[in-house]
């Protein structure tokens, strides 16, 4: 229950990041809508939250953790402060390099990134302009992601999980100055959120800063030397920087692609904001925290209770990942129309969001479950493998998406669906082919445990899903924006409270949880010198 407690630190405080990312877009939603300035902006923040994911949820970690946890565990503590500041030091010059090229270059780079822009000379120039505006985020997220390897290799997570919660605080703040000022709709509300974007980069990584110092860690800038610890870090960080990032890599493919339809990179941006938060919370808990724990059981020569560590995930990840694909899936239209529907965002938007929603909502599991199995990769140090599938993976989504998009505009559905589509089978090829060589290999077998649990798990989320479908006509007076935003908001609790109670007590009524688990859970374990 150690590893679920760590599951439960990581995943309660991005579950508060992403309760205030909420707010904030339900605000950028009523400010900007989806309109030419809303996707100037999106396209811009598609950048630093790419490098937000790939470096900050786990993608970094997966060549740095192990390299670091080693030199920790081997060497001590000077030798792996030694080794962490190479890496920042590498990792600065090289960014702060490429940071001021791209900067240079975003006129040229926004006809790769947003192709369909051009034909919108003005939506095209403020995008350019916005993108060179939020671009040091990227440094201050690489720096940061460093950071947190540092930390979580040390078992404190509490600092990198809470990180992102100051992106929302001061976007919230900048978003509501704008709209204050009268800007919304308007070019100077996209450079305020820009603006926002940058700032919240270096308050995040004081923070770490602050944060790795209390645990004993002052980590400086050095001269920087390609040792053959950094050597190592490159050979294993690049491809663990495709493999990990994979998902993310395919929603900018669908953002370039999206760009050829008005409006369908605001779309996009909506939905993915919403299966994030399952993500966020339960893909990110456990990529964060199984990695070093694998690593450490690895090390020891403990197989069999990093097995169980796996099987562990695999049965918490499913456990909350499937009702909350079940409900974002059946539930997709109320709730766009109760967080955004509102100010810019008109009712039209709504379903054109709200089946994005549900397409990105089937591939929801198997986003979680590859940040379930790639950790059993990385901490044996092989990135090559995940690498090998998440480039065929690309491949596989960006020929769907321009498939499906083609399609289904010929066929008179929303295009962008298609790419939220192609997404979601192209994440699901990717976890059956990690899956398989795992298994191939003897690294991943089911537990009885694990086998037993599954089962209960699919069935009662189908029985949700079914006492979703039954309700949902009784709510549907209550969430139409007429009733104000307070009942909207009382009616779709209540709605989807009451389908996950049916949830929860098939859950407890089935074993797959009981009451002694949960008070192992909650007990605090003693005090250790």
């Amino acid at each position: 229950m150690n590893l679920y407690r760590a599951f439960a630190t990581v995943g309660g405080l991005t579950m508060v990041s992403r309760i205030l990312g909420f707010a904030r877009d339900i605000l950028i939603a009523a400010a900007l809508g989806s309109g030419a300035v809303a996707d100037a902006f999106f396209v811009a923040f598609r950048f630093p939250n790419l490098f937000r994911r790939l470096f900050g949820e786990g993608a970094f970690n997966a060549a740095f953790v192990p390299l670091f946890a080693k030199k920790l565990e081997s060497d001590g503590p000077v030798a792996a402060k030694g080794f962490a500041q190479e890496a920042l030091s590498g990792l600065f010059w090289l960014l702060l390099i490429l940071s001021v090229a791209a900067i240079a270059a975003m006129p040229w780079l926004m006809m790769l990134l947003a192709p369909g822009f051009i034909q919108n000379p003005t939506k095209y120039e403020i995008a350019v302009l916005f993108t060179q505006i939020a671009f040091p985020y990227l440094l201050c997220m690489s720096l940061v992601a460093l950071l947190s390897g540092v930390l979580n290799s040390m078992h404190r997570f509490w600092a990198a999980a809470a990180a992102p919660i100051l992106l929302n605080i001061v976007l919230i703040a900048a978003v509501s100055f704008a709209i204050w000022l009268g800007f919304s709709r308007q070019p100077e509300a996209g450079f305020i959120l820009a603006v926002g974007v940058t700032i919240a980069g270096f308050a995040q990584l004081l923070m770490l800063v602050v944060a790795t110092r209390w645990a004993g860690m002052r980590i400086g800038l050095v001269r920087p030397r390609y040792s053959p610890g950094m050597k190592r870090l490159v050979e294993l960080g690049v491809p663990g920087l495709v493999s990990g990032g994979v998902t993310q890599i395919n929603i900018v493919v669908g953002t370039i692609i999206a760009s050829l339809q008005a409006g369908a990179v605001s779309y996009l941006y909506y939905a993915d904001r919403l299966y994030q938060l399952p993500l966020g919370i339960v893909g990110v808990a456990v990529g964060v925290v199984l990695l070093p724990d694998l690593a450490r059981k690895l090390r020891s020569g403990d197989h069999a209770a990093a097995l169980d560590s796996q099987n562990r995930s695999f049965e918490f990840a499913t456990m909350l990942t499937l009702p909350a694909a079940v409900g974002l899936a059946v539930a997709a239209e109320p709730i766009i129309r109760v967080l955004f529907e509102r100010g810019a965002f008109s009712a039209q938007d709504t379903p054109a969001t709200a089946w994005a929603l549900a397409a990105f909502a089937l591939g929801l599991p198997a986003f979680v479950l590859i940040k379930v199995f790639q950790p059993a990769f990385f901490a044996r140090e092989d990135t090559k493998t995940p690498m090998r599938f998440a480039v065929q993976n690309m491949l596989i989504n960006v020929a769907g998406s321009l498939v499906l998009f083609f399609a289904f505009k010929k066929i008179g559905m929303w295009p962008h669906v298609g790419i939220a589509l192609s997404t979601s089978i192209a994440g699901w090829v990717n976890a059956l082919m990690l899956w398989r060589v795992l298994t191939a290999k003897g690294q991943f077998a089911f537990d009885a445990r694990l086998s037993r649990n599954i089962i209960r798990i699919v069935l009662a989320s189908l029985a949700m899903g079914a006492a979703l479908l039954l309700l949902s006509p009784l709510a549907s007076g209550f969430v139409e924006p007429r009733q104000g935003f307070v009942v909207q908001i009382l009616a779709l609790g209540l709605l989807l409270g009451v389908c996950f109670a049916v949830y929860a007590g098939l859950i407890f009524a089935t074993g797959v949880l009981d009451k002694a688990q949960l008070a192992r859970f909650f007990r605090r374990r003693p005090a250790t010198s």
